[in-house]
């Protein structure tokens, strides 16, 4: 615990910057971080981020599978669902902005899992903190952070099995983010970052 108290004091300020990117963040750029959430799984978010660069220059509502899955297949894994997550994404995308006037987090989060292809609780809520949505209220339990939380001891395995599992671990990592001092949207970075030696996306 007291290193992770120490490593929050020295990217601390590094952190919330970060946070305050998201929250700035113009409408028009959410759809890629929409792309980018999709990419991540299993994958390295460096380079799902390349990918992303690289979608941005096709008009992705007339592209076809082949086209957005040969821009993907060196950058993330299952590029073949992958991609047609996102011409799926690309063609719902007007639905989805208009549900992102939600300022319920909980509710968009379990919108967005399921209602977007692709998403699980973990994507969804990975977009909406990435967006500055997330508003603290909400966990991307993804294998780093589950890692985290078993070596705290705030769960006992560091798998999901199901939703109602996921939400429990959620409350969890809710109370022990309130009880160490540090907001959920931090500590999910300062996990990643402690991983990583940064602080990305």
């Amino acid at each position: 615990m007291d290193s992770l108290l120490k490593w929050y004091a020295e990217r601390k300020n590094q952190i919330k910057s970060r946070l305050n990117d998201f929250k700035s963040l113009k409408d028009k750029e959410y759809f890629n971080e929409l792309l980018f959430c999709l990419l991540t799984p299993q994958s390295n978010a460096q380079s799902c981020w390349k990918a992303v660069l690289e979608l941005k220059k096709v008009n992705l509502e007339k592209a076809k599978k082949t086209q957005v899955a040969d821009i993907l297949k060196s950058k993330t894994r299952f590029h073949n669902n992958k991609a047609g997550y996102i011409l799926e994404a690309a063609r719902n995308w007007n639905d989805i902005k208009e549900k992102l006037n939600n300022n319920n987090s909980i509710e968009l989060r379990n919108w967005l899992a399921e209602n977007v292809k692709g998403f699980g609780y973990k994507e969804a809520g990975h977009f909406l903190r990435n967006i500055g949505k997330s508003n603290n209220k909400i966990a991307i339990l993804d294998r780093h952070i589950l890692r985290n939380l078993k070596d705290m001891k705030v769960i006992e395995e560091d798998k999901i099995k199901n939703k109602n599992h996921y939400f429990k671990v959620e409350n969890n990592f809710l109370k022990f983010s309130n009880k160490i001092k540090i907001p959920i949207d931090e500590l999910d970075l300062l996990f990643w970052s402690k991983k990583n030696r940064e602080v990305f996306k």
